[in-house]
Parts: structure tokens; C-alpha cells; sequence
């Protein structure tokens, strides 16, 4: 089973971000859950979210305490959260950055996810829309398929600047 746990900030779509990761893990013939964290939050409060995906059923439906990847669509999180916790040796960190940012220990991939979003306008209530071009970074990272990727964005989004931001996102991350 691979665990994924993604820490964002209410508004910027991380939980839409673990809904989009789930459907498209299953359109690539995996069993996929999602689940979100968070209480009585407000736009711009830390919010977690967690995906599994395997090749067999999955019947925990929890927090994941021990992922194989940390996603940070939002790096003023890691001031308030320690994003890294419970990652497993040489797991994986997609980090929303412009540059490569240093995490011991673990492999980073730096994307800029924001600047994608502000440059195609995927903007809502004046913060960059981030959920649809992480999918395509974790597709170039081999979680899941970009087609499949993309045909979770177009089941759930009619604006296609959504699939453009995950194909931008694609290409901009470097393997």
C-alpha cells in the first residue's frame, strides 16, 4: 500500500487535491481512498489530507501516520507543522517551490505550483488554485498515469486550464 499524506492550507485544494489523486489512481485500475483532516477551519488554516492506493481493497479509512510521500502545496505550513513527521526513511516530498529546497533524509522535488496556477489564471478569492497542477507532478513522479490524471481533472472541472496546469506542472518537475 502507498500512503500519501498532503498538507495545504484551507482554499488552496488540498482536499480537492486527495479526491482528484483517488480518482485517478482508480481510473489506472487501483483501489484508492481518500480522507481529509480538519475541524472547524477557516480559509487559510492547515489542513491535512491523506490518500492510499493498492492493488487490493484498501479497509483502513484513517489518518496516515507513516507515508511513503508528504505532499506541501503551501511551505508557511512547515512553520506551524512538522510536515515531515512520521515520513518514512527515504521517502518522497513534493514541495510547492520555485528551487530545490534540502530535506535530509528524503528525496524533494520542487515544483512551482503556484506560479503555474497565477500564470493561467487559476485563481479563487485571490489564492492560487493548487489542486489540479499537483496531480500533474505526481504523475510525472509515477504515482499515477497523466492521462489518468487528466481525466480526473476533466471529470471533476470543465475549465481547461486545469488540464493545461497539470501538464504544465508535469513538465516543469524535474525526475
Amino acid at each position: 500500500m502507498y500512503e500519501i499524506r498532503i498538507h495545504s492550507r484551507g482554499g488552496e485544494g488540498g482536499v480537492t487535491a486527495a479526491r482528484l489523486l483517488a480518482l485517478a489512481a482508480f481510473r489506472d485500475g487501483k483501489y484508492a481512498t481518500a480522507c481529509p483532516l480538519y475541524g472547524a477551519e477557516r480559509r487559510g488554516a492547515p489542513v491535512v489530507s491523506y490518500v492510499r492506493i493498492d492493488d487490493h481493497p484498501i479497509r483502513i479509512y484513517s489518518q496516515i501516520r507513516n507515508p511513503d510521500l508528504v505532499v506541501v502545496l503551501d511551505t508557511g505550513v512547515m512553520e506551524a507543522v512538522d510536515v515531515l513527521h512520521g515520513l518514512k526513511p527515504g521517502g518522497w516530498v513534493l514541495i510547492n517551490a520555485p528551487k530545490a529546497e534540502e530535506i535530509p533524509g528524503h528525496r524533494s522535488y520542487p515544483v512551482d505550483l503556484t506560479g503555474i496556477a497565477l500564470s493561467l489564471g487559476l485563481v479563487i478569492a485571490g489564492s492560487p488554485v493548487l489542486d489540479t497542477p499537483v496531480l500533474g507532478a505526481l504523475a510525472k513522479m509515477g504515482i499515477i498515469s497523466l492521462e489518468s490524471a487528466k481525466a480526473a481533472i476533466t471529470e471533476m472541472f470543465s475549465d481547461e486550464r486545469n488540464v493545461r496546469a497539470a501538464e504544465a506542472a508535469y513538465q516543469e518537475l524535474l525526475p
